[in-house]
């Protein structure tokens, strides 16, 4: 079990899924720099594709993603023909560069808010576009609107990885964040997942949620288990309703406190572990045999926009409304807004709307965060790290929480949920704006 340290988890930071991050990002990178950063990609290099499909059937109260009701087919089919265009129009600046795709994401929103047909088209589309013959394809999905349609695209598409929106299985919980779905839909679409031959299958979880207790997360958690899925991710709800006004739905007051959100995260971990999952940073769990697992025992686990992964692809292509594009010295994020995106594409031009520069220290600096996260320790002799970066960790130290010894940093065991506090210190962005992020844990 692990130590509370409150005075150590006050702060709120960033999950660094990007460095630098979204909070950096600015209108001096735009589509200027998106296009160039496209167009000068080498010979050969490897690619990873995501496509975000900003529709869900329902819309849940907690959920901060970009997205909106499915409910317009109209405005969903146009907003379809724009991505499309994007993926045409992205190719072309690809021709005759032979990249390699290995991987392309579909998420959101629930990309299966859209017809299997419109889907089945994108996949079509992007084949074409970028040559990807036999790609890792992975897709989120939201268990309500799965149906035997759907799983028959999958078992034809040969999609192997599939994520579901789990979040609780206790209808309680589920109506006090807007998410109604009762139990045996997600057995159901395991099953239909299963059976069209996923063979990584994840399921979100969530602790934190209003009027949770341990209970109700253990019994979560066990009856997740008794489905097997590869892979669990188990995420502390993020309350932030300044940014997503929909999480004004929510009541507050019945949100556990940082403390027993601790214990929570601290008890899902012991369970996961204890079910033969292997842990894979702090949040993230799977089996033994899951390419994620691997990844974190051979050491080779990194972190994007998707959170970890197995990927290795140095360079990472969003396509549509709000997706984010990550080279060596670029990060850039497209339009949010679908209408603004829209117009964009139809007026023949990319949407990169805002964006940083990844300077060489960037870089540096990224590359020590991913590897404090991702294997729990890290070289600090590529920082110019300065005396209060390093005094900083003194408090961590102190607590047996962190080892130091000269440039090389170790996160011990007992430090593991103040991984992202601690790789915080070497972000030097950071200006304690608490609004903008949610709690260590």
């Amino acid at each position: 079990m692990w130590t509370y340290h409150p005075d150590l988890l006050a702060r709120p930071v960033p999950r660094y899924t990007s460095f630098p991050t979204a909070a950096e990002f600015s209108d001096t990178v735009g589509r200027a720099e998106q296009e160039n950063a496209i167009a000068s990609l080498p010979r050969g290099v490897d690619v990873s594709l995501y496509l975000h499909i900003p529709f869900c059937e329902q819309i849940c109260w907690y959920c901060g993603c970009n997205t909106a009701r499915a409910n317009r087919a109209a405005r969903v089919s146009a907003y379809l023909s724009a991505l499309e265009r994007e993926i045409a129009a992205v190719g072309a600046l690809l021709y005759e560069k032979d990249i390699r795709v290995g991987r392309v994401s579909f998420g959101g929103g629930s990309p299966n808010a859209v017809r299997p047909y419109e889907f089945l088209r994108l996949l079509r589309e992007v084949t074409l576009a970028f040559g990807a013959t036999a790609p890792l394809i992975s897709v989120e999905i939201d268990p309500r609107s799965f149906s035997e349609e759907w799983a028959a695209l999958f078992a034809d598409a040969g999609i192997a990885n599939a994520s579901l929106g789990v979040q609780t299985f206790s209808p309680k919980l589920q109506e006090a964040i807007g998410r109604i779905q009762p139990p045996h839909l997600i057995e159901q679409c395991t099953h239909h997942l299963r059976r069209a031959g996923v063979s990584s299958l994840n399921f979100d979880l969530m602790y934190g949620l209003p009027g949770q207790t341990q209970d109700d997360l253990a019994d979560s958690l066990r009856r997740a288990v008794e489905l097997t899925p590869d892979r669990i991710a188990l995420f502390g709800y993020a309350h932030v309703p300044q940014l997503m006004p929909r999480q004004r739905q929510i009541d507050a007051v019945q949100l556990p406190g940082q403390e027993e959100r601790f214990q929570m995260a601290a008890f899902g971990f012991d369970l996961l572990r204890d079910a033969g999952y292997v842990p894979v940073g702090f949040d993230h769990f799977a089996l033994p045999a899951d390419p994620l697992a691997r990844a974190a025992s051979e050491g080779t686990l990194r972190r994007n926009f998707q959170g970890f992964t197995d990927d290795q692809a140095d360079v990472l292509i969003g396509l549509g409304a709000s997706a984010i594009s990550q080279f060596p010295g670029l990060i850039v994020q497209n339009e949010k807004n679908s209408g603004r995106y829209r117009m964009r594409l139809s007026a023949g031009q990319l949407s990169g709307a805002r964006g940083v520069r990844r300077h060489e220290e960037d870089q540096w600096r990224g590359a020590v965060i991913e590897d404090i996260l991702c294997r729990g320790e890290a070289d600090l002799s590529v920082l110019p790290y300065s005396p209060s970066e390093r005094g900083r960790l003194v408090p961590f130290a102190e607590k047996n929480l962190v080892m130091v010894e000269k440039d090389y940093l170790a996160v011990l065991p007992d430090g593991l949920p103040y991984a992202r506090t601690v790789a915080a210190i070497f972000d030097p962005y950071r200006k304690a704006v608490a609004r903008e992020f949610s709690n260590a844990v």
